[in-house]
């Protein structure tokens, strides 16, 4: 399995707060467009979860 390098913390954040606002506001409004942010933001989010291992020291120093 291969490391990556960490995601910032403001990108889960973003992921969950985007996740929260699509399923509970935008579904509301449009199905369509709901159901395209939920999976884009969950898309997001499982990115963020699979980047908290440790990564290689080279790609964490770099920013």
């Amino acid at each position: 399995m291969e490391k990556y390098a960490p995601l910032p913390g403001g990108f889960m954040a973003a992921a969950i707060i985007g996740l929260f606002v699509s399923g509970f506001y935008v579904i509301k409004h449009s199905k369509t467009w709901g159901f395209t942010f939920l999976l884009f933001f969950g898309i997001l989010f499982i990115a963020s979860l699979i980047t908290m291992t440790y990564g290689p020291e080279e790609a964490m120093l770099k920013k």
